[in-house]
């Protein structure tokens, strides 16, 4: 069965444009690393070795967002296969209205932060932005 949700990618630049929306939501999938390498200001950490298990808890926080972009380090593997569950998620649950657009940060979070883009360094699973 098709998924009705898309897939899309975004760049570094795209995001810092769309960021000051209050509904869109940034989603770290890293491991360990988020916590020495810092992150972007205001993302949420969900770990992509813990990820399917914390998919009902990330559904029910995202109820209300219009966009929500996945990361990873370099956005080519854990990024795009953790967006990709979610997306598959999604199109499990038929009682849930209003998905999120869902996309996958280009060139992730070193990307991100070699373009000079904001990077927090706080220990908060739930970056309220630095």
């Amino acid at each position: 069965m098709a998924s009705l949700h898309t897939l899309s990618y975004i760049t570094a630049s795209e995001l810092q444009r769309l960021q000051p929306n209050s509904k869109l939501a940034i989603i770290d999938v890293r491991d360990e690393e988020r916590s020495y390498d810092g992150h972007i200001a205001g993302s949420w950490h969900f770990a992509s070795d813990t990820f399917v298990e914390e998919l009902p808890a990330l559904v029910g926080k995202l109820e209300g967002q219009e966009a929500v972009v996945f990361h990873c380090a370099k956005s080519q593997i854990r990024g795009p296969t953790c967006a990709k569950k979610f997306v598959d998620h999604l199109a499990t649950l038929a009682s849930y209205k209003n998905a999120p657009q869902v996309y996958v940060l280009e060139r992730g979070f070193n990307g991100w932060a070699s373009a000079g883009h904001p990077v927090c360094n706080c220990a908060q699973p739930h970056c309220k932005g630095c």
